[in-house]
């Protein structure tokens, strides 16, 4: 069965909510939750999440806050911890190694950290047992592509555009999942412009699809309250989960 990763922003509305959006969404089929670390510059993120991202801080994010819900929420769902390098670096990756061990997290997606500059990390993430999500693009040569699959963990994160996400924007693939394949057999999932009336596509010749804006639109919509939120959210993971599934 293709796998469902979703993406929340942590702490938004507020870190209680978070947590109860959380457990709906593991019943709802989610199989892996990328829980967001709210940061203001989030490069490789639209408009819609980097709303999300901005209302989350401007409410009194901390990290303290990520923590908090991810004790709550890892032994009921696999969860990864999202994020920008900027708070790796000033807090320190062994302190995001030791909190994600204590809390139940196993491994982080870092989208602008790109290979070379993760090669320094990699060994004690990977020996504390945690997984640093690699990433492909369509603008990668094939020889970029056996570099950064051969030795991926867990799966990996296949972009299904040059931009950023919700964009919406469509391509070609399968000649870049057949590339992929050559050199890996670690799961492939596909993430960017991924949403109810795109899933099925973009689910063909991999292993799982991640969805993101489509959540955090949800989120975003005032007219909406706490629980029609968490509701619709859920409603939209089942529709995906089956419409890859079929």
């Amino acid at each position: 069965m293709k796998k469902l990763v979703g993406y929340i922003t942590t702490g938004f509305p507020d870190r209680y909510f978070t947590i109860d959006l959380a457990m709906a969404m593991a019943e709802a089929g989610v199989d892996t939750l990328e829980l967001g670390m709210p940061f203001s510059d989030p490069v490789a993120d639209g408009p819609v999440i980097e709303k999300a991202n901005l209302q989350a801080l401007n409410s009194g994010f901390k990290l303290d806050h990520l923590f908090e819900a991810s004790a709550k929420i890892a032994p009921h769902i696999d969860t990864l911890w999202m994020g920008y390098f900027n708070p790796f670096y000033h807090k320190g990756m062994d302190n995001f190694i030791a909190k994600a061990k204590e809390t139940g997290v196993n491994g982080f997606i870092i989208p602008d950290l790109p290979l070379e500059e993760a090669k320094p990390y990699k060994p004690s993430i990977e020996a504390a047992g945690l997984s640093l999500i690699d990433f492909i693009a369509p603008t990668d040569t094939k020889e970029r592509i056996k570099e950064i699959v051969t030795d991926a963990k867990k799966f990996i994160y296949l972009v299904a555009y040059a931009g950023i996400t919700g964009a919406g924007k469509s391509e070609d693939l399968q000649p870049i999942i057949a590339n992929i394949k050559k050199y890996s057999d670690t799961p492939v999932y596909v993430g960017f412009g991924v949403n109810t009336h795109t899933a099925k596509d973009k689910a063909e010749g991999v292993d799982g699809v991640i969805v993101g804006s489509a959540f955090v639109k949800v989120l975003l919509d005032d007219t909406l309250n706490n629980m029609q939120k968490i509701s619709k959210i859920s409603s939209i993971a089942r529709e995906i989960k089956e419409k890859i599934n079929i």
